[in-house]
Parts: C-alpha cells; structure tokens; sequence
C-alpha cells in the first residue's frame, strides 16, 4: 500500500493549489512516505521540494483511503494522510516538475476543476474543525463510485 502526504496551505484568504499537466485537475502540493519518515517529516519535506515553502506547524487534518477499481476487482489502494497549514516560510519556487502553482481565492477552490474525492477533503477540512476520515473508491479511469467521509460533507 502506498502511502502519500499533502497540505492545504491557507494564507492571506487563498490557497496554494497545484494543477497537475495531465488531466489539468487541481490538488493540493505533497507526495509519496520515505520509509521510516513520519507523517509529518513526509508533508514537510514533499511540500517544500514542490514549492519552496516550509511548513510551520501543520495540522493533520484529514487520513483517507482510496481504492481504484478495474471490473469491480481492486488495482490499487493507498492511504492519504492531508494537513492544514496557515502559516509557512520561504519563497515559492518559479518552476515545479509536478505541474503549476497557483494562488487559488478562497471562494473559487471548490470550482477548479479536481477529483471528486479532492473536492470533498477540501470541502470538509475548510469547514470542520475536526479530524475527518474517508473512503474514496474510483474506476480506473479516476470516476468517483463511492465515497464515506467521517463527519459527512453534505
């Protein structure tokens, strides 16, 4: 099982996304565990080789798992482990390899294009004050089919 990390780093009423060059969704800067790295060593190092910007004290906010499914037989599973950040140091790197960072308003992160799994998180890590669990189970071709979030985000 792979195990992954990322941040929704909230500065200045915005959010730093980063848009992904082959589907042109949005998701949120982070990557996959070293081994032996804890969660929060893994959010701080990938946030950083992806933006330039160290994190100062992250919250883990949100553990999911995710389940892609090819004929109703599972192909891959990996845990997400998705913190909250308000504050960071550094400048923001002019070029990242994993795609484009963008400074996203607030009120607009829910209508950039994204996985509809990344929707949620986003949806209830900016609204709960709460650690929030979830399952999100995709096709292979990355359609949600099914999602349980712990609180709900409807």
């Amino acid at each position: 099982m792979r195990r992954v990390t990322n941040c929704i780093l909230k500065q200045n009423n915005h959010i730093l996304m980063l848009k992904k060059p082959r589907r042109g969704w949005y998701a949120m800067p982070g990557g996959k565990m070293e081994s032996g790295e804890s969660v929060k060593q893994a959010v701080v190092r990938e946030y950083k080789e992806e933006t330039g910007l160290e994190l100062v004290e992250p919250k883990l906010r949100g553990t999911f798992t995710f389940i892609i499914k090819e004929n109703e037989a599972m192909k891959q599973e990996w845990m997400m482990f998705t913190f909250l950040c308000e504050q960071s140091n550094g400048e923001l790197v002019e070029f990242c390899n994993e795609g484009e960072l963008e400074w996203v308003p607030l009120g607009e992160v829910l209508d950039k294009p994204m996985a509809e799994g990344d929707r949620f998180i986003y949806k209830s890590i900016l609204t709960y004050d709460d650690l929030i669990d979830g399952t999100f189970t995709y096709t292979d071709d990355y359609q949600l089919i099914e999602s349980n979030l712990n609180p709900s985000s409807n």
